[in-house]
């Protein structure tokens, strides 16, 4: 089918779901209502003790490479925390509040305190803060304006029956980090940084004269008379771009920028997006706490949103801007954002493809991730990721007509999937196997994704040819990934009128299905396992590679049963927060020190849901789904983060916060496909 008819047809279908209009007991008309699903969704309390602190989550928007929160001491503190600077390093507070407005009137300094606050409020468009004290309420805005810069509103309101003098003025509280350097030229506060190219500027009204030091700055007081109930505003704009983006040109923008219209449009576009989100979602998820999911995963998979920067070359994702190692782009990572992305934002699901793809050698090879500044991290060459490129492609196609895409992105495919083959099947069987380019069994193990599963305790590596090495086994899932690939190539290959490649792709994917189905597959255990080189040897554990086979649809009917059983068994996968990556009966299963040995990461749990799905288990796809909603800690509550990965008898969340792929498979697992 031409790819044009075939993503009219699929669209033609979501419209048809789309229609469903009883969304819990919210209306669906009006412009905000979708947008209220994301109110404090997340939680931004954080006034940071030291430049690393990461005791709370950020707020940004737009690709921005820095991020706000809201304070959370007792002080006399009343602006956002932050910047949190995602320019340098691997991320650094540059102060508890890089401009912070102080307010009096006469001579009198009104102190708003913590119990001054009249409400805090957080949506996926913006943040706001209200204040009252001393008859005097001031309400501050907090958007992004695009990927460089943030605007703040102050709006004063007098509540005396009165006329009053207010007078106001901004200055930093104390900088955390050595490596920046204040500087000023009238109404602009340049900040520099020793170990970073971005350059940070504060834009304050044209009126504001700025005194400064290197590491402090205060602005002269500026008077504002307020009559009874009379509401005056200021703006001012915060600014981090990379030398690669033009200051002057951000300048003009920002001196033509109306805040309200800027608020407006944000509302508008993320309410659009959690409107597609929640209205595609699947018939039986139609209830409010799902809507309030959607728009966690959502606004999870903003936070980490970056621009493109130094050797990033397009937009993308990071895993989680909140854990100091992941401040990069990484191959199988971004093949998962992007399928979460396409359900409400293609063009960023498009450039997070493209970022990876930026550095494909010419024989194909996918590094497994890269970073904006080597000088920080290197890029790792040392092996690639799971191919789960052309799925991400296809879901993408799937909801989004652009042909010119598809051209752009299937020859760089082929490439890639033909790199396994030529590198990864130490025998030339047909079946691959995981490795490296450096030889090493640690950074093999690291190309399957998980890193330390127990199916690898005993594995060595062989030497296939320069730069390119295998394990001495055969893993299940890397084949039913590549057996996959291979269908949804020759989707792409069809649509683009390339039909004896599709046909070619269709039998060898035939072929690689009876191999898989006879290899991998234990009669005796119902379960598929990793083997020898030569078939001949299971390796036995039951881990979450068992289901893959009927992710890709590789298993027959009998194998598809058999594994459902396992798969359902309480004292095996079915715990609190079922489909974890090894069996809890497994004697090393660990979820507390196990990485990958006994965790519930929640790509594996959709894999598994979707493999349920593909062979009509969905009663069961749906308990399940279900059971992980309300047995991973936090994924119903207002405030708490989406995890790396859970504890699945506890449900505990562990590791990083704010994880961009457990938001992904979130939104894959209760939106239509």
């Amino acid at each position: 089918m031409h790819l044009y008819k075939m993503v009219k047809n699929i669209m033609v279908l979501v419209l048809g779901v789309s229609c469903y209009s009883s969304i819990g007991q919210v209306s669906t008309d009006g412009k905000s209502n979708y947008l209220n699903f994301s109110e404090d969704i997340l939680d931004f309390h954080i006034t940071p003790k030291d430049s690393v602190d990461r005791s709370g989550l950020m707020f940004s928007d737009q690709g921005s490479w820095f991020g706000f929160g809201y304070s959370d001491s007792i002080g006399t503190m009343t602006d956002f925390s932050g910047p949190f600077l995602m320019t340098q390093q691997n991320g650094v507070w540059s102060s508890k509040s890089l401009a912070s407005i102080k307010i009096a009137i006469g001579s009198h300094l009104i102190n708003f305190k913590k119990e001054n606050i009249i409400e805090q409020k957080s949506y996926s468009s913006h943040l706001e803060q209200t204040f009252f004290a001393d008859g005097v309420e001031l309400k501050e805005t907090l958007l992004f304006l695009n990927g460089h810069t943030a605007l703040i509103k102050y709006e004063f309101t007098n509540t005396y029956q009165r006329i009053i003098q207010l007078t106001y003025h901004w200055k930093n509280e104390p900088l955390l980090t050595n490596s920046l350097k204040l500087s000023s030229q009238r109404n602009v506060l340049k900040i520099s940084s020793n170990i970073s190219t971005a350059l940070g500027v504060i834009t304050f009204p044209k009126s504001t004269i700025i005194n400064n030091l290197e590491k402090g700055f205060s602005t002269e007081f500026q008077e504002l008379e307020l009559k009874p109930n009379q509401t005056k505003e200021v703006v001012i704009a915060q600014t981090f771009i990379f030398p690669e983006y033009s200051w002057e040109e951000e300048k003009k923008i920002i001196n033509i920028s109306d805040f309200d219209s800027i608020l407006n449009n944000r509302k508008q576009e993320k309410n659009d997006e959690l409107k597609t989100l929640i209205e595609n979602s699947k018939p039986q998820f139609k209830d409010n706490k799902y809507a309030r999911v959607l728009a966690k995963a959502q606004l999870t998979l903003q936070n980490n949103w970056r621009i493109a920067a130094g050797e990033l070359n397009h937009q993308g994702l990071f895993p989680s801007y909140h854990y100091e190692w992941f401040h990069g782009f990484w191959s199988w990572d971004s093949w998962k954002h992007a399928a979460g992305l396409s359900r409400f934002a293609p063009e960023l699901a498009k450039d997070q493809i493209r970022a990876m793809f930026d550095y494909q050698a010419d024989d194909g090879f996918i590094l497994d991730c890269i970073y904006r500044d080597t000088t920080i991290e290197n890029h790792n060459y040392r092996d690639t990721k799971p191919p789960l490129a052309s799925w991400a492609v296809v879901q993408i196609l799937q909801k989004d007509r652009d042909i010119n895409f598809a051209e752009e992105m299937y020859p760089q495919l082929i490439k890639y999937h033909n790199w396994w083959y030529a590198k990864r099947d130490h025998d030339q069987d047909g079946l691959c196997e995981y490795g490296s380019t450096d030889g090493t069994v640690l950074a093999a193990k690291w190309e399957s994704g998980m890193d330390n599963a127990i199916r690898f305790d005993s594995s060595e590596i062989l030497k296939n040819s320069y730069r390119a090495y295998s394990l001495n086994q055969e893993s299940v899932d890397l084949n039913a990934y590549l057996y996959a690939e291979k269908l949804y190539l020759a989707q792409l290959a069809e649509a683009l009128g390339k039909k004896l490649e599709s046909d070619e792709l269709k039998s060898n994917a035939e072929k690689l299905k009876r191999l898989i189905q006879d290899q991998f597959y234990d009669k005796q255990d119902g379960w598929f396992y990793d083997t020898n080189l030569e078939g001949t040897q299971f390796i036995k554990g039951a881990g979450s590679e068992g289901w893959t086979a009927l992710w890709a649809k590789a298993a027959s009917p009998e194998q598809a049963e058999a594994v459902k059983t396992k798969m359902m068994d309480e004292q095996k996968f079915y715990t609190k927060v079922p489909f974890q990556t090894m069996s809890k009966d497994h004697p090393k299963f660990d979820p507390l020190n196990g990485y990958w040995r006994g965790p519930n990461w929640l790509d594996q749990a959709y894999f598994a849901i979707k493999g349920l799905r593909n062979y009509g288990y969905d009663l069961e796809a749906d308990k399940a789904t279900i059971q992980i909603m309300e047995g991973a800690d936090g994924l119903l509550e207002k405030g708490k983060s989406i995890r790396e990965n859970y504890h699945p008898i506890t449900g505990e969340g562990r590791e990083a916060h704010n994880f961009s792929w457990s938001a992904a498979h979130i939104i894959l697992m209760l939106t239509e496909d």
